[in-house]
């Protein structure tokens, strides 16, 4: 029990094709297997250009987005107050 047998597979299939056509499904899955294959490519490239930014950069820190204070800037100035 719990499996399905080959007749109910059959069925499955019979009724996706009656819902929604052999051309939607087969638009569908060539669209799946390009997508597939599309990651495989990109996986597959070594030279990605935000893989070479990152080699610049050292692995141990984190640099904040520019325009954003850091610790040690907001350190070295007086606190700020906030007016209504």
């Amino acid at each position: 029990m719990g499996s399905l047998s080959i007749w109910h597979w059959l069925i499955v299939i019979l009724v996706l094709l009656l819902l929604f056509g052999s051309g939607k499904v087969s638009h569908l899955m060539g669209d799946f297997a390009k997508g597939i294959k599309s990651f495989k490519k990109n996986m597959a490239e070594e030279d990605d250009a935000s893989m070479a930014a990152d080699k610049d950069k050292p692995a141990d820190r984190l640099s904040a987005p520019p325009g954003e204070a850091t610790s040690a800037t907001t350190a070295s100035r007086p606190a700020e107050t906030v007016r209504n």
